[in-house]
């Protein structure tokens, strides 16, 4: 019955196995959809057992992150601002990440006030072949909020550290970046 039920109705005969599945077992393979890229699934299962037992900062960073790359940033921020502060005892390499997505997802909302010090607290944990990349996105949040020798600044750092530590992906990006520079440095005068 059950072969006959898999080969029909998969959804059903799978969802079945995973609700017979011990919790800890669903956690890690909770764990192994997130590794794998496959954030919809791993979201789903954390959801369930965080409801069930309300799961430590670094799975709610998890969540978040999900959150993220299902688009819902307002759900990501809610999970991720309120882990983070609980996760400074974790290694930086994964800080960044937790930083970068949390900042990622409120520049997406229009939240620049509320991105720019995750950016900020970013710079102090990534790797400085990713500085260039931080740089441009906070250069941008002052752009979006009028201050523009900040922005000014922060395109110009920018600029420094693509320059220093090149990437194929960047190039177009470094030819922008000096018009943006000159830009924002005459609205500067402006004011």
């Amino acid at each position: 019955m059950l072969l006959i039920l898999s080969l029909f109705e998969p959804s059903t005969a799978n969802a079945q196995a995973t609700n017979d599945m011990p919790d800890t077992h669903k956690l890690g393979m909770a764990l192994d959809y997130f590794a794998g890229g496959k954030y919809h699934e791993a979201l789903m299962m954390f959801l369930k057992i965080d409801k069930k037992y309300k799961l430590n900062p670094r799975f709610k960073a998890y969540i978040g992150v999900c959150y993220y790359h299902e688009w819902e940033y307002e759900e990501a921020c809610k999970y991720l601002d309120e882990a983070i502060p609980e996760l400074d005892a974790f290694a930086k390499s994964e800080r960044n990440v937790y930083y970068n997505v949390d900042a990622e997802s409120h520049f997406e909302l229009k939240e620049y006030d509320e991105a720019i010090p995750l950016y900020e607290k970013q710079l102090l944990v990534c790797h400085d072949n990713e500085k260039g990349d931080v740089f441009y996105r906070l250069g941008f949040c002052y752009m979006f909020k009028e201050k523009w020798q900040n922005a000014a600044d922060y395109f110009r750092a920018s600029l420094a550290y693509y320059e220093r530590f090149p990437r194929p992906d960047v190039s177009s990006r470094i030819s922008q970046l000096g018009a943006m520079i000159n830009g924002c440095e005459s609205q500067a005068k402006l004011q």
